[in-house]
């Protein structure tokens, strides 16, 4: 087969997999005990006064020593805790398996890896999208009594209720990945999304450039506006670019949302593309998702890496197309570091310790009015020069990537 089929075989495969959405799977729910150390204690004490008094007392001395038996095990467990472990669960729910193939293929086991060797019980659940079945998951959860509920949410609406629900139950609740605006929850632990948009436009901006573009066209397809982070990323891109359109440098040539949905976004740009009649020169897309729907238009339309476009959240078919030079730019943000800042906040709740070294900002909550104490994590742009960088964490293989680019792509770009 010839280089250039072999490249047009890459691209149908990253094309055919872009659209298909992740399954979902309940997760694990056991029940926590702790050990009773002061019993033991008390025990064992009763155990030498019963045997200096009377025979009848060797009774009871051998059955306080069977108890105080126990105190090595007990004391173990007690140092594991002071150690960083803790007994607890924590409740965590999950938006949806389209917006993002991240929460399924990497929030999930990174969560669940991080809670379990921090010896915490954990329930996952995915509401598959439905603010119902969200809304109802929260409520079960606050029935099975979890010590700390942390949450992405769908709407703002069931966020609000589930968190006074937890509140009036004593349970502490961490806003996941995204800020629940006017919901009220204990902490935030997220990326610094501000700066996730601004590697987007920074990236876009260098890709355009070592293209020769001079005055480009781009256009931008922004997240669901019901979505807090859309707003910062948008916050963040535009930081970069507002500039260089008000200059002149730049044009802006379409601005709407793809509602984090490839379909959606798919159509957005088809409709930006023909009233430009074609002349859009580059693309800030919010996600790798939407850049999923992107690219099925653009290969329809013959400028499939022809026009350079960003993405978010390194999924593999937006790793493959940056190393097939059909996308610009990804924002790598480690759910491993994420789920370890919550879960470490998690285990702090639980054991009503300090959470000063934790929590490293705050952001405002603009409905509210009060700023939240948020945990942020540092985001990555990632290239061709530097896919490995993802695929040494563990958030993907080489393999997965390389089946949709193909050997000659991953081989140049040093992908292995």
């Amino acid at each position: 087969m010839s280089n250039r089929a072999m490249k047009f075989a890459a691209l149908g495969a990253v094309a055919a997999v872009a659209l298909t959405g992740c399954g979902s799977s309940s997760g694990s729910k056991a029940a926590a005990s702790s050990a009773a150390p002061a019993t033991s204690a008390a025990a064992v004490a009763t155990s030498a006064a019963a045997v200096a008094t009377s025979a009848a007392a060797v009774a009871t001395s051998a059955a306080a020593s069977a108890v105080a038996s126990t105190a090595p095990a007990t004391s173990a467990a007690a140092s594991a805790s002071s150690a960083g472990t803790a007994t607890g669960k924590v409740g965590v729910i999950l938006p949806d398996t389209v917006t993002s193939k991240r929460w399924e293929n990497n929030d999930r086991p990174s969560l669940d890896k991080a809670f379990k060797a921090a010896g915490l019980t954990d329930d996952i659940q995915n509401a598959d999208g439905d603010a119902s079945k969200w809304l109802q998951i929260c409520q079960a959860m606050i029935g099975e009594k979890v010590t700390v509920l942390l949450e992405v949410d769908i709407d703002v609406a069931s966020a609000t209720k589930c968190i006074t629900d937890a509140h009036a139950q004593g349970i502490k609740v961490i806003d996941y990945d995204r800020l629940s605006l006017g919901g009220g929850a204990d902490y935030y632990v997220s990326f610094d999304n501000v700066q996730v948009g601004k590697l987007q436009g920074e990236g876009l901006v260098a890709c355009l450039k070592a293209k020769g573009v001079t005055k480009p066209a781009v256009a931008e397809i922004n997240g669901d506006s019901k979505d807090n982070n859309a707003t910062l990323f948008a916050q963040g891109y535009n930081s970069v670019l507002d500039p260089l359109y008000a200059s002149g440098a730049y044009t802006k040539a379409g601005n709407q949302t793809g509602q984090w949905k490839p379909d959606i976004a798919k159509t957005v740009w088809q409709s930006f593309y023909t009233q430009y009649k074609g002349k859009i020169d580059g693309a800030i897309i919010a996600n790798d998702g939407m850049g999923d729907g992107v690219i099925t238009a653009m290969q329809s339309e013959g400028v499939a890496g022809k026009i350079p476009f960003t993405g978010q959240d390194a999924q593999d078919s937006g790793l493959a197309r940056i190393l097939l030079g059909q996308q610009c730019m990804t924002v790598f943000k480690d759910t491993a570091v994420e789920a370890s800042l919550a879960s470490k906040l998690a285990i702090a709740l639980i054991k009503k310790t300090d959470t000063t070294a934790l929590v490293n900002s705050k952001v405002t909550d603009t409905v509210l009015k009060k700023d939240v104490p948020f945990a942020a994590a540092t985001p990555e742009s990632i290239t061709a020069t530097n896919v490995m960088d993802v695929i040494k964490t563990g958030y993907t293989t080489a393999a997965n990537v390389c089946k949709l680019a193909g050997a000659a792509a991953c081989a140049k770009a040093g992908v292995k």
